[in-house]
């Protein structure tokens, strides 16, 4: 390794010294933020909120300060269908309902996985994996799938919020303190069939943490609403489960996930799921079939004629909150910072530069010549920002940071089902693939 010596600081300073564009950069940002100077002016005119095919959906929702964004789009997206069914103007599942039960069986799901690492070395990578990423909020499109197949779906008023269920970091402290406790005092006995007893202490405290937290899910509740000609009807005595099987509609496994990822170690048309990574225990394991941008553009597309699309991506890169523009042609980066900051996707993904962090649902797309030039965004971040909560991206960010969406299989050509049956191949833990959406 070679050290900086004084004559390369020496050298690089008289450089910046004779840059004039570099002194105005300078003077600019002592009272100026670095996005907002890259802004590029003549690129507003694209990011109006017009869009040739446009899905009417209910209003937005909010997740608040917790990272359920995959529960909110996954109920969003279920409760179109609702909406339509019953007439509905308005109308929410209640996501408290769901991230009990996902906190729940994530707590069992890290307890038994910690059966498999009872005798290894302390530092073992994956057991440090499992370790660090705890219990969160995030999760996938299956593991939404496997909770509601479990537990079915109650309506907003069955199961309200709470300030904790809004408002997570403490409470996912407190379990992840619980679990590392467990974790040492299970590798401290050692032996898988002696554990009974720890895993019976462990779980029954943390649900008490949980009933403390985000309240009693109901067992039974009633199903009030006022359709669109205001006319009031009441279901009575309905089990969560009666209410998704016979009232929403139980056909969320006809729908899979599929996944853009271009690296080199993903050949396309193959399906991969991820080690350690899920939350039922015994549930619906996650699957995704990687397949070209091509086609899965194809795919959201002929789904956004008869509904909205659930999908994943990196928000972290390009985006204004406000306006609720993800556009990467907004900015110039480069030329105002006379710096290369280029990147392909592959590169992102497997150095760690990028990953799916947050779900949404597509709800609208321009089309010029039959190909997208920007996409409509239902959000769950509140009505405050972007358009009264909707949020768009250029196609060109849609490209590089679009990871996954979630098809109905009848959409698929035979190449895609055929792939679709593949034998999955199993992903490490840290795969960016596994990443949760939150």
């Amino acid at each position: 390794m070679k050290k900086i010596k004084d004559k390369h600081i020496q050298t690089w300073q008289e450089a910046i010294d004779q840059d004039l564009q570099h002194k105005t950069l300078r003077r600019a940002l002592v009272e100026n933020e670095l996005r907002k100077i890259a802004i590029k002016q003549e690129s507003a005119s694209l990011n109006t909120f017009n869009f040739s095919k446009n899905i009417e959906t209910l209003p937005v929702t909010n997740q608040e300060k917790t990272g359920r964004c995959w529960i909110f789009a996954g109920l969003n997206f279920i409760r179109e269908r609702m909406a339509k069914k019953y007439q509905l103007k308005k109308f929410e599942f209640s996501q408290n309902y769901i991230a009990f039960y996902d906190k729940l069986e994530k707590i069992n799901y890290f307890i038994e996985s910690i059966d498999d690492f009872l005798t290894c070395d302390k530092d073992d990578r994956t057991l440090q994996h499992i370790l660090n990423v705890g219990i969160q909020d995030g999760g996938q499109w299956d593991m939404f799938v496997a909770l509601i197949e479990k537990y079915g779906l109650v309506p907003k008023d069955a199961m309200v919020e709470t300030k904790v269920s809004s408002q997570t970091r403490v409470m996912n402290q407190i379990i992840n303190t619980k679990l590392r406790q467990y974790t040492a005092k299970a590798r401290d006995i050692g032996h898988v069939d002696q554990l009974d007893d720890l895993k019976e202490k462990t779980l029954k405290g943390l649900y008490r943490f949980l009933v403390a937290s985000f309240g009693v899910p109901p067992k039974s509740f009633s199903f009030e609403y006022v359709d669109k000609d205001k006319k009031y009807h009441s279901i009575d005595n309905i089990t969560p489960k009666q209410f998704y099987q016979d009232y929403v509609g139980n056909d969320l496994n006809d729908y899979v996930s599929i996944i853009h990822s271009p690296t080199e170690d993903k050949p396309f048309y193959q399906t991969y799921g991820i080690a350690y990574l899920g939350n039922v225990v015994e549930g619906k394991q996650i699957n995704h079939l990687n397949l070209p941008m091509d086609d899965i553009k194809s795919l959201i597309l002929k789904q956004m004629d008869h509904e909205v699309v659930w999908f994943g991506c990196d928000v972290g890169f390009f985006g204004d909150r406000e306006t609720g523009v993800w556009d990467d042609q907004r900015y110039d980066f480069d030329d105002i910072l006379q710096m290369d900051l280029s990147l392909s996707k592959a590169d992102m993904l497997d150095y760690a530069h990028s990953r799916m962090n947050h779900a949404m649902v597509l709800t609208g797309v321009s089309l010029k010549n039959d190909q997208p030039t920007k996409w409509k965004i239902q959000n769950s971040w509140g009505d405050k920002h972007g358009d009264k909560g909707y949020y768009l991206a250029s196609d060109s960010w849609f490209n590089r940071f679009v990871y996954q969406a979630v098809i109905n299989k009848k959409y698929m050509t035979d190449k895609q089902h055929k792939a679709l049956e593949t034998k999955a191949v199993i992903l490490k833990p840290w795969d960016p693939m596994g990443a949760l959406a939150e």
